[in-house]
């Protein structure tokens, strides 16, 4: 079994200089075999050779998702024939993009979620219901089996959505751990309540999430996150992690932020004209991955908005943490005066116990400016109206948006698109949209 990396628990001193000989490598192979790179390096006249600590990469350009939709298969560093799978981000800002991996990224993918399941208590023996896909070119389902594989874990590879059948599952098998998307807990909560299944006397002890949000800046529980602690007593963990990444920033049982493996990426901040943000203020995170085979990437601009802890944690580690993703950098709104991002809208809906599911709608108005349509799926028999709703908004983020109350069925035909492995709960019309 994969022990918990000893360099996470080292003097930072050391683990940047740890980082750094790991950054020379990796520069080191991009020279060598990748044609987009090494085409960087020569047209801004860069020798790799001087790039020797991790603040001399703010003499290199950044790189973009225009980057790899326009000039994919530049990024590529092996020959096809040493590809064994082929993955497709989720498209969240844009046309997807393909990854290709080796049995070497594969093996360090594997390695990535083992030991950001340990940061998660997750140990051999512990049996875990995924509730993610493991087709569709997905990659997250296949790390995470791949990662409890590697750890000794049980596997349980249910999928996502079917509450039915995942109930079925914790009765039949009964898995200690759930590993999903936060907000579909409550739909399974829904589920049971209606179908007379005592949730609470289950065997789900923890739940690992994935994709959204369950706790504030300051790493209290946000609105989402309340509301699944006050109907079930289970452990809450977050992870933040993107395909284009490879890694995953995993929070321990102190829930103070994602934790960083220095062994598998290189972190930076920066404000939108690409400078680097200070600590403690939120900026977007710029990554470059380490021990990538396929298709590395430098100063990767990842379009997720987020700040920086460098205080050792309460749990021995003194690598960095991730706080919550704040907002993706293209998605920031500007509404009647006041700068928003789509989860702080999300977070105030979570909690209104009337609404069933949501969309929130971003377009441009005739004066250019940005306007925002909620449209909402009310529960049966609920009583919420498009006045209580504009209440809860002021009250919690200053601004009403406009409110449109539609049929859940409709709603959830939004959310839950045939080719998407998300939910769907934010739609950019805007023009300027990244």
């Amino acid at each position: 079994m994969t022990n918990i990396p000893e360099i996470e628990f080292r003097p930072r001193e050391e683990i940047k200089r740890f980082q750094e000989e790991k950054l020379s490598t990796a520069l080191a192979y991009m020279q060598a075999h990748s044609p987009f790179y090494r085409r960087m390096f020569d047209g801004e006249g860069i020798d790799v050779r001087d790039i020797r600590r991790l603040e001399d990469l703010q003499r290199l350009p950044l790189t973009d998702k225009g980057d790899l939709q326009r000039e994919n298969e530049m990024f590529l560093c092996v020959p096809r024939e040493k590809i064994v799978d082929y993955i497709t981000t989720s498209g969240t800002l844009g046309d997807p993009v393909t990854f290709a991996m080796t049995d070497r990224d594969l093996d360090r993918l594997a390695y990535n979620e083992t030991i950001s399941f340990l940061c998660t208590g997750t140990r051999p023996g512990d049996v875990v219901q995924l509730m993610t896909t493991l087709d569709k070119r997905f990659m997250a389902g296949l790390a995470y089996f791949l990662g409890l594989r590697a750890l000794g874990a049980g596997i349980i590879r249910v999928g996502n959505g079917i509450p039915e059948l995942q109930w079925d599952t914790i009765r039949r098998i009964r898995p200690d751990t759930l590993m999903c998307v936060p907000s579909f807990i409550l739909h399974i909560l829904k589920y049971a309540e209606e179908h007379g299944i005592d949730y609470r006397r289950s065997s789900v002890r923890k739940i690992v999430c994935i994709g959204e949000n369950l706790r504030e800046q300051d790493f209290s529980l946000n609105l989402l996150g309340q509301r699944i602690r006050g109907r079930w007593d289970v452990e809450l963990y977050s992870t933040y992690a993107s395909t284009e990444m490879a890694t995953t920033f995993a929070e321990c049982h102190c829930g103070c932020g994602g934790h960083h493996h220095p062994e598998l990426i290189v972190c930076e901040l920066v404000d939108g004209a690409g400078q680097p943000v200070a600590e403690g203020r939120v900026g977007e995170l710029v990554v470059t991955t380490l021990g990538v085979e396929g298709m590395p990437l430098l100063r990767f601009r990842t379009g997720d908005m987020v700040s920086i802890h460098t205080a050792p944690c309460r749990c021995g580690r003194t690598s960095m943490r991730v706080s919550p993703v704040v907002g993706r950098a293209g998605h920031m709104i500007k509404y009647k005066g006041t700068t928003l991002y789509p989860p702080a809208l999300f977070d105030v809906l979570d909690n209104v116990p009337g609404v069933e599911n949501y969309v929130v709608v971003v377009r441009e108005d005739e004066n250019g400016n940005d306007a925002v349509l909620v449209r909402v799926g009310l529960r049966r028999g609920a009583t919420d109206t498009v006045k209580d709703l504009k209440d809860r908004f002021r009250a919690r983020i200053r601004v009403a948006p406009d409110v449109e109350i539609c049929g859940a069925d409709e709603i959830r035909g939004i959310n839950f698109p045939d080719m998407s492995r998300k939910p769907v709960k934010f739609i950019d019309n805007r023009k300027n949209n990244r």
